[in-house]
Parts: structure tokens; C-alpha cells; sequence
């Protein structure tokens, strides 16, 4: 049920790489989270044509969606832990980072024919 899909304007990682940041993201996000691993969902989306602040230097879109509720320490200490994840993974500066927070009421959220 949790989700963190980050879309970035760089090239794509090398594959070892790119999983090794997924896979880091996906422990991150179960911790942060109390949730069990098992159904953290994880996407890396490279090469989306973007802009932050009127340029195209590199920049990631980040969102983080969870059924339940994140409470406002949650968020700040994942912001903090994400975007210090994703900077030292892909070279993306931190101030270049925007991170999206969204709650999912559990019947919004669909998983093998039913919803939570």
C-alpha cells in the first residue's frame, strides 16, 4: 500500500544502481511508515522532460502515498531522509527535490481485485 515513485530529469542510472536506490527507498519507507515491506511499491522514472525554478538543470518529483494517515513529524523526517537518499543516489541537489505527501482512504486503494 505505500507507494514512492520518484520522477527525475537525469539520465538513467545503471541498473545495479537504479535498483540498489529502490530497494534502499523501499526499507526507508516500510521503516518510516511501520508497515511491512511487502507491499511497498517503488518506481524510478528517468528522462521526464522538467523544469524547477525556470531551468532544466536536474531536478526530481517525488510522491509518497500511503493509506492512513502521515503525521507532520512523519513528513519531515522523511523529506530530510529521502531527499539526502535520492541527492547522494542520482547527483540531483536537494534543493532540487519536491516531495508530494498523500493520505489514501483504503477503499481508494486497489490491490489483487479488492481494496484496502
Amino acid at each position: 500500500m505505500p507507494l514512492i515513485k520518484v520522477q527525475t530529469s537525469i539520465a538513467s542510472p545503471p541498473k545495479a544502481e537504479a535498483d540498489a536506490l529502490l530497494q534502499t527507498l523501499s526499507a526507508s519507507l516500510a521503516s518510516h511508515l511501520s508497515k511491512p515491506e511487502a507491499y511497498v511499491m517503488t518506481a524510478l522514472e528517468p528522462n521526464v522532460a522538467m523544469t524547477f525554478g525556470g531551468t532544466t538543470d536536474p531536478t526530481c518529483y517525488v510522491e509518497i502515498k500511503s493509506v492512513g494517515t502521515m503525521a507532520a513529524a512523519q513528513t519531515k523526517a522523511m523529506s530530510q531522509d529521502f531527499c539526502e537518499k535520492i541527492s547522494a543516489s542520482l547527483g540531483v541537489p536537494a534543493n532540487r527535490i519536491y516531495i508530494e505527501f498523500a493520505d489514501a482512504k483504503g477503499y481508494l486503494w486497489g490491490w489483487n481485485g479488492s481494496t484496502f
